[in-house]
């Protein structure tokens, strides 16, 4: 005799997320059950394209539905549907199609904070999800650079209700505004608060975002008027806080966590780069050039997790350069391996939050 469909579903029952902690069938991340001669297949609909623990689930499934007699094989269909996030405070206004807003921020400049944006932002588009990149670093745009589009543009194109909107740039499967596509390479831009508000507002919501599963946005370094602004306007999933480990950025970068958190936004962790040096011509040396622990300490003392660390090795500055990020150039080297794990973390914390 063939299994039920409700036979198979009473099996898979146990079978939990293991962020969420709940059942598959509860959470209807079970659909399309079929069985045809001994072939029972189905449709898994994970929370994020990025999930770190995809294959432990689809194992525990095909374990669970192999105990039926009359089963034959499994056949397990991966899909993903990115939860959207709340609002926290009344006066947030979310933006049409974009589920999800994460900040990557650091308490002071040169810790890598773009480069593990950009990377961040590449590694999730790379397993499927729709990215976007929202470079708030008015006065030091880098994205176009790191994303190989220093000579891109965007277009301003006529959007709902009359208004003009930008058309962002392109590229590694991700949508990318900056202020980099709107003034000469070497052109400063002198601002007050009020005028780089503006700017950050109409890179929310003047932009032709379309549908986005998580629109990452590489903040300014410090606590200043572009955090003030993300974190009053729109609801975030959370923010990343990057540091290295050397004590001097490890106090601005707790001062930023603290910031983040009396505004409410989740802080999702801390990510430690350049934890230390692989000497290219002896790669299984490491040196400590800016101490070691610092972030693990930090994270321990401020009660939040430290989602990985980054070594410092010179294709990732290569990559930065030449316009594509170390996760496209070499993603089997070591900060390849950890910034991918990192976006995994990530994703998996951000639709968490979402449901629970």
């Amino acid at each position: 005799m063939m299994p039920t469909t409700e036979a198979i579903l009473d099996a898979l029952r146990p079978v939990q997320d293991p962020e969420l902690q709940k059942s598959l069938v509860e959470l209807n991340m079970i659909r399309n059950v079929a069985v045809d001669d001994g072939q029972v297949s189905f449709t898994l609909v994970l929370t994020t394209p990025a999930c770190p623990l995809k294959e432990f689930i689809v194992e525990d499934c095909e374990k669970a539905v192999k105990t039926l007699p009359g089963v034959a094989s499994v056949a397990v269909e991966v899909t993903a549907e990115t939860p959207q996030q709340k609002s926290s405070l009344p006066d947030q206004q979310g933006i049409d199609q974009v589920k999800n807003i994460l900040a990557v921020s650091s308490g002071k400049g040169g810790v890598g904070k773009s480069t593990v944006a950009v990377n961040l932002a590449v590694s999730l588009a790379q397993v499927g999800a729709k990215v976007g990149l929202l470079d708030a670093d008015i006065y030091g745009p880098n994205a176009p650079i790191m994303m190989g589009l220093k000579d891109g543009n965007v277009v301003v194109r006529d959007g709902t209700g009359g208004q003009q909107e930008l058309e962002p740039a392109f590229n590694h499967g991700v949508k990318l505004v900056s202020m980099g596509f709107l003034i000469d390479r070497d052109q400063p831009v002198v601002w007050r608060g009020p005028m780089l508000n503006g700017i950050i507002r109409q890179f929310l919501y003047q932009v032709q975002w379309g549908e986005l599963d998580y629109l990452i946005v590489d903040m300014p370094p410090g606590t200043g008027d572009a955090q003030l602004t993300m974190a009053q306007a729109v609801p975030m999933a959370g923010v990343v806080i990057v540091t290295t480990p050397q004590d001097v950025a490890l106090s601005d970068a707790r001062r930023g966590l603290k910031m983040f958190e009396q505004l409410n936004v989740r802080v999702l962790g801390i990510v430690e780069n350049m934890s230390y040096f692989v000497p290219p011509d002896m790669p299984d040396k490491t040196y400590d050039i800016f101490g070691s622990g610092g972030g693990a300490k930090a994270a321990e003392a401020l009660g939040v997790p430290l989602l990985g660390c980054v070594p410092l090795e010179m294709p990732v500055r290569e990559g930065g350069d030449a316009g594509k990020p170390i996760v496209l150039s070499q993603p089997g080297s070591a900060s390849a391996e950890a910034l991918t794990k990192i976006s995994q973390q990530v994703a998996a914390k951000i639709s968490v939050a979402a449901l629970t």
